[in-house]
């Protein structure tokens, strides 16, 4: 079994009153990408920044490589940090930004230029060695910020919101760089973020954070598809939530207005309150309502979204659920009735 590159075991900070950790564990191999994902107030941050040093967890240990780290100043931890603001020099060129660290670490001459260059290769800033930060674009000081951090060659990388300052289009174009160069590099990623996009597509796991807590820990892929919690359900990807009651067939009589029929058990009796997620995207619309699993509810909204619409329809039992319709769909106009279903395998239960 691989000895994991972090483990956090029963990490607890307070702050007065307010438990921003609450005996938090957490493993994360060596060279995998793993994304703190949460609201605000979920812990991410602190939780960040107690791997760093920059915070004394209250309990709890946090062990790096197999070694108690938590009693360890900042500097002499093997951990490198890149913050949202790139925190960088401005007196001093992109060569003596990437460079800071291993001239304090008192590495020779040729051995810094060999690295700083090979760093600087490696994100496509050949030539600009001689300028300075002001003079890079947002996405170039990006870029430098995280051969500075890597270039000390840190088995463990912490990025605090590392794209947050930069537009959409080139948001999505660093995110598939930095996915790719900590492949090449093999060091260990973590990353808080609150954008759910971001972490679903660069992480290798997701670690959903709920007020202190791990609320659910998983590949991308699997979170979304089967979240555990309300919490999970409705943070990441903002699914619908469905309740009701569980009949003796194993059929739930949902709040909404419909029947629901379950791929699988509920895994609780008769009578018991149920609770389940349903993704928009997984709802379509039909001809007629099948007499399980489908609904006629009215639409209320329409919004186009580029790569397809979405739309919120307002149920017979009350409250609105939100529906993915493709962009090629021709939705009918806001007030008009809408026939809806979907696959019992898109029902998913939730523990909370």
């Amino acid at each position: 079994m691989v000895e994991p590159l972090l483990r956090l075991e029963g990490v607890t900070r307070r702050f007065g009153a307010t438990v921003a950790l609450d005996a938090l564990d957490l493993d994360i191999a060596p060279g995998e990408f793993v994304a703190l994902l949460g609201g605000s107030g979920s812990g991410k941050s602190t939780l960040l920044r107690i791997v760093a040093g920059f915070e004394a967890a209250d309990a709890g240990r946090v062990l790096l490589q197999g070694r108690d780290i938590g009693a360890l100043p900042p500097h002499a931890r093997p951990v490198s940090m890149m913050f949202q603001s790139y925190a960088l020099f401005p007196h001093l060129s992109v060569f003596d930004n990437v460079a800071y660290g291993l001239r304090r670490d008192g590495v020779a001459r040729p051995e810094i230029a060999r690295r700083v260059a090979e760093a600087l290769a490696m994100v496509g800033l050949t030539g600009l060695e001689g300028r300075r930060p002001a003079q890079l674009s947002g996405g170039q000081r990006q870029r430098v910020a995280l051969v500075r951090s890597l270039v000390k060659r840190p088995p463990l990388l912490l990025l605090d919101e590392p794209l947050g300052a930069l537009d959409a289009g080139l948001r999505e174009r660093t995110g598939f760089e930095l996915r790719a160069l900590q492949r090449a590099t093999g060091a260990g990623f973590v990353m808080v973020t609150h954008d759910q996009g971001e972490a679903l597509a660069l992480a290798d796991r997701v670690a959903v954070l709920d007020r202190g807590r791990l609320a659910q820990v998983g590949p991308p892929r699997q979170l979304y598809d089967r979240p555990a919690t309300r919490y999970v359900a409705e943070f990441l990807g903002a699914a619908n939530i469905l309740e009701g009651g569980l009949r003796p067939d194993g059929a739930v009589d949902c709040a909404a207005g419909c029947t629901l029929r379950l791929a699988t058990p509920a895994g609780c009796e008769a009578g018991a309150p149920v609770a389940l997620a349903l993704r928009p995207e997984r709802i379509r619309i039909v001809a007629a309502p099948p007499a399980e699993n489908g609904i006629t509810a009215r639409l209320r909204d329409l919004a186009f979204r580029g790569d397809g619409w979405m739309a919120v329809v307002a149920l017979p039992g009350g409250g609105d659920w939100r529906v993915a319709l493709p962009a090629d769909a021709a939705p009918p106009a806001p007030g008009a009735a809408v026939a809806l279903a979907w696959d019992a395998e898109s029902l998913v239960v939730l523990a909370a």
